[in-house]
């Protein structure tokens, strides 16, 4: 998407700074009852036996974000990551229409297994997102500060778009992480700037989503100013899996520096490519933390276009090799995501993943098919990895590796 080119005026510089600062204002006064559909009005809620600490797993949040028309594919996507020890937060921006994310949160609700768990959530109130500037920093930030209010019991928040699926089950992905130190950071970043440099970081844009009702593009300036030298810039993936700690940083700001960086961020392009890992890479308390990987797959152009190529069955032999526990991006129901629902997650039609948590398969009638569903629940503390898992389980171990021996981080 191109950025028209415009001469910045004082008010809008002024307009960029304040629309910042009201960002962390609304961030500190979010309210958990503001804004959230409640999607679990009917059951009264489990008590689940979640356990937390050494010799239990972890607990994932995730925050899923969509666009108008892609509802559907967010609600596939959420039953291909369930896990009832998860957090699960739901967002389609302003790009959706009001009946749109009603029938979202009517799914979430039609679903026994999540309305017992109570562990999902759909953001009812939305806002503008253009996924070229800030404004999705903004809404990344605004979905930690909702799921630190819902509760604080995850320790890793993952980011997904409705265009991604996973590779491997949550029994998976929960299983290789109770292998980890909860305060590892997994996001993609190098100081190495190339041509971003400037078309990036000198350029000065504006988000008209951060203060505008309606889509907008951004729009860039004539003037340009220098690389910042009261801090070291890094870039890299818009897609991470950070610790709760970390982001409790990010959110309250107790040292000053994520609202510092927050302000700069307001003028740049493709922000959410570049903030999160200027904050932890500039935080001494953190900087150590990160593993520099995105466990993500994708296959980009060559040259490579701002966007990665769409996948298809074509793509299942090399995705598969790749180890890792997410791949993007994907089209509405191709058929290569019902490969890896039936080869990798087992995940039965229009059904969540079933892991060791589930106790008993019942059988629902439609029509003339038959579709497995969970009739019951164990532990839900109880995971047992696949063949999948074990594969992501081989590349952490190498990651967290090296990031022991600080070869590859924040350089």
């Amino acid at each position: 998407m191109k950025m028209r080119l415009f001469k910045l005026s004082p008010w809008i510089a002024v307009i960029a700074f304040s629309v910042a600062a009201i960002i962390l204002v609304a961030l500190s006064r979010f309210s958990h009852n503001d804004g959230i559909w409640d999607v679990g009005q009917e059951f009264e809620a489990l008590s689940t036996g979640l356990q937390k600490g050494p010799g239990n797993p972890p607990v994932f949040a995730y925050w899923i974000s969509g666009t108008g028309g892609e509802g559907r594919k967010i609600f596939r996507l959420l039953k291909a990551v369930y896990h009832p020890r998860n957090r699960y937060l739901l967002h389609l921006d302003a790009g959706s229409t009001v009946s749109e994310r009603a029938e979202l949160a009517q799914l979430v609700q039609s679903e026994k297994i999540f309305q017992a768990f109570r562990n999902v959530d759909v953001i009812g109130k939305t806002y503008v997102v253009d996924r070229t500037g800030p404004s999705l920093v903004a809404a990344m930030l605004h979905g930690a500060a909702v799921l630190l209010r819902i509760n604080k019991d995850w320790d890793w928040l993952i980011t997904l778009s409705s265009s991604d699926y996973p590779l491997v089950s949550q029994d998976d992905l929960l299983h290789v992480f109770s292998l980890l130190p909860r305060d590892l950071n997994f996001i993609d970043h190098t100081s190495d700037l190339g041509w971003k440099e400037y078309e990036r970081f000198d350029k000065i844009i504006v988000d008209p989503s951060l203060y505008l009702d309606s889509n907008s593009h951004t729009f860039s300036a004539t003037e340009t100013r220098t690389t910042p030298d009261a801090f070291k810039i890094f870039t890299g993936s818009p897609w991470m899996i950070l610790s709760r700690p970390f982001l409790e940083h990010c959110v309250h700001g107790w040292d000053n520096l994520p609202r510092k960086l927050l302000m700069y961020f307001t003028n740049v392009a493709y922000a959410m490519e570049s903030y999160f890992q200027t904050v932890i890479c500039n935080s001494p308390e953190f900087q150590n933390t990160t593993v520099n990987n995105d466990l993500r797959y994708f296959v980009w152009d060559n040259p490579p276009k701002l966007d990665p190529l769409f996948l298809n069955q074509s793509n299942y032999k090399d995705m598969t090799k790749s180890r890792a526990a997410f791949a993007r991006r994907f089209v509405e129901d191709d058929p290569v995501l019902q490969v890896v629902d039936e080869k990798i997650l087992k995940r039965p039609p229009n059904g969540v993943v079933l892991g060791k948590w589930c106790s008993g398969l019942g059988k629902e009638q439609k029509g003339d098919s038959m579709d497995d569903q969970c009739s019951s629940w164990a532990d839900i503390n109880a995971i047992k990895p696949k063949k999948a898992g074990k594969r992501l389980k081989s590349l952490v171990l190498e990651l967290v590796s090296d990031q022991r021996k600080h070869e590859n981080q924040c350089k």
